[in-house]
């Protein structure tokens, strides 16, 4: 009988892949997957989704909850299975081809891009809870374009810079919340969580699709999976932990802002749990949960900053781009003109677009990609690829991978035709580069 671990089908590793070492276990896994998904979406989301379900929000949770379990146990599987560095990238390229996988790399730029722009444009509203007035118009522009500047300016001079100002970030996005559910779980007034029927599946179905980018961050924490000792046993262990810790999170931040204000949470767009944390805590309370906030997404943003501008320098090392994107400064060893073209792009959408219109598009993007990767699993499966020991089988055979496919339709129907159309068109300039790398490199191949 063959050895299974021979039907991938992508190029061999090679030594760089080789020379990594395997020292992430559950719970290092786990703690980054929990880092990276804890963004600052939770601290403006309660708000949105108040206003269309209201003390029925929590519906909306347990709906991407639901999906995003389906959606990550083919992470699981698919992540036992292919263990080569770039998560998605990796799954999609195995089975599909490069040309899917190119697609699927462009997907993760897109959502990568778009999210880190919604975020930008959060932090804006989070700085315009701390000082009135400063988070709109002209004061909004300029307040993004220096924040994208100064993180552009870091990040030229180094990728060590770079990291060391995500690492001063990282609690800031946990401590404010927990802090929240456990004392404002005190301060619930049942009444103002009293049942008020069920919503409308149409606006469940919006809202989630809008919910669920506080959900996403298991793809880029599972990029180096080159690095995971035991894949096929940590990498569901540390999906399970990571993933339910969240949502028992975000579940508990919903009910106490929601029961601390009722139908007043909706009226606080810019800092919905730094005004029900000034009910619950006065004054210091709220500035706790404001401060919180900001430094959360200007952590986000950071971090973000760091990692998808080495997207464009690969697409550019690849031809896909420009070469001049893939040039490194010989003194920091940075890929200087990816950085600063990335932070011009990202600048400029989230001057010009709204957070929530910045989210649903990130969330469409998001959203195809993981219908790749659901659809990688069951093909990984059907082959059998085993790339180091046994692989974590989900269990009901193909149903959940089937179902996280059908559950992932269900959100993406609830986008409009616009915001699909946005989507669809920045894929198919990609399609049309990756057509025109193809003429140009034929002629070369013959030589």
């Amino acid at each position: 009988m063959p050895d299974a671990r021979s039907a991938a089908p992508h190029p061999p590793a090679g030594d760089a892949e080789h020379a990594l070492v395997r020292s992430l276990g559950v719970r290092s896994l786990a703690a980054s997957i929990l880092n990276i998904t804890v963004g600052g979406g939770i601290f403006l989301i309660p708000a949105i989704v108040a206003r269309s379900l209201g003390a029925a929000a929590w519906v909306a949770y347990v709906v991407c909850a639901v999906a995003f379990g389906l959606i990550v146990l083919c992470f699981a599987e698919a992540g036992s299975r292919v263990q080569l560095t770039g998560g998605p990238y990796a799954y999609v390229g195995t089975v599909f081809g490069p040309f899917v996988g190119y697609l699927s790399g462009v997907l993760l730029y897109l959502f990568g891009t778009t999210a880190h722009a919604a975020v930008a444009s959060g932090f804006a509203q989070a700085i315009n809870a701390l000082v009135p007035g400063a988070g709109l118009g002209v004061a909004r522009t300029v307040i993004l374009a220096v924040v994208f500047a100064a993180f552009a300016l870091i990040n030229v001079r180094g990728v060590k810079q770079g990291a060391r100002l995500v690492e001063l970030g990282t609690a800031a996005k946990l401590i404010p919340l927990v802090f929240f559910a456990v004392v404002g779980v005190f301060a619930i007034s049942p009444s103002k969580l009293a049942w008020p029927g069920m919503p409308h599946a149409a606006d469940i179905g919006r809202m989630s699709i809008t919910l669920i980018f506080a959900f996403f961050g298991v793809e880029s924490a599972l990029v180096p999976s080159g690095e995971v000792k035991d894949p096929a046993r940590t990498v569901p262990r540390a999906i399970a932990i990571a993933v339910g810790a969240v949502t028992a999170l975000y579940l508990m931040v919903q009910l106490v802002a929601q029961g601390v204000l009722g139908a007043d949470l909706a009226n606080h767009p810019d800092g919905p749990l730094a005004a029900a944390a000034s009910r619950v805590m006065g004054p210091s309370g709220a500035l706790l949960l404001m401060v919180g906030a900001a430094i959360s997404m200007f952590s986000h943003v950071s971090g973000m900053m760091l990692a998808m501008p080495r997207a464009l320098f690969a697409f550019a090392r690849d031809g896909y781009l420009p070469r001049a994107l893939a040039r490194v400064s010989p003194g920091t060893q940075a890929p200087s003109a990816a950085i600063v073209t990335h932070a011009a792009i990202t600048a400029a959408l989230a001057i010009t677009g709204s957070f929530v219109s910045l989210l649903i598009l990130a969330n469409i993007a998001a959203l195809l990609l993981y219908l790749l990767c659901c659809a990688a699993a069951l093909e990984l499966r059907r082959r059998n690829v085993q790339e180091g020991g046994m692989p974590f089988r989900v269990p009901g055979g193909g149903l959940v991978p089937a179902l996280a496919i059908l559950v992932i339709l269900y959100l993406l129907s609830n986008a409009t035709r616009q915001e699909l159309l946005s989507v669809g068109v920045a894929l198919a300039v990609a399609v049309a580069l990756y057509m025109v790398r193809t003429v140009v490199r034929r002629p070369e191949a013959t030589r």
